[in-house]
């Protein structure tokens, strides 16, 4: 690929649990640090959230823990479609999605992975401030890919 991601750009690791309550608190105590703040987080359809192409809306509850030059990002679906959802209804608990900050190449890479088959169509997200694209990457890298332009 002439577009690449800088390994310096890594920001989270995204985990898709069942019980996230159950999973901070384990992540808290292994890690030796406060159990996070658990939040309500409603994604909304529209040009804002698509997946499969299509707007949806879903809810998710988040947490997210600092380890110090990337983010360990905790999700449990909470009702809705999403990718997130079908990760733990096919998987269970597990990684669904490494993310990468990538700056003004996201738009160039997301074109190349597309051109070479991966389904960079599966989410899209805009929020204020920042925007992300989720990369199919299961099959081929053994992870989803997260691309956002800035952090």
């Amino acid at each position: 690929m002439e577009t690449t991601i800088d390994r310096k750009g890594f920001a989270q690791i995204n985990i898709v649990v069942r019980d996230i309550q159950t999973t901070a608190k384990a992540w808290a105590d292994l890690l030796g640090v406060p159990v996070p703040e658990i939040h309500h987080t409603h994604l909304e359809g529209g040009e804002n959230y698509t997946y499969h192409g299509k707007p949806i809306s879903c809810d998710l509850k988040t947490a997210n823990i600092d380890m110090g030059g990337f983010v360990l990002e905790l999700h449990e679906p909470a009702g809705g479609e999403s990718s997130f959802q079908d990760y733990l209804d096919k998987h269970g608990n597990g990684v669904h999605h490494i993310g990468f900050e990538v700056g003004d190449r996201r738009d160039a890479l997301i074109a190349e992975m597309s051109d070479a088959g991966y389904d960079t169509q599966r989410t899209m997200g805009i929020y204020p401030g920042s925007s992300w694209t989720i990369v199919d990457g299961e099959d081929t890298l053994g992870v989803n890919l997260n691309s956002k332009p800035v952090r």
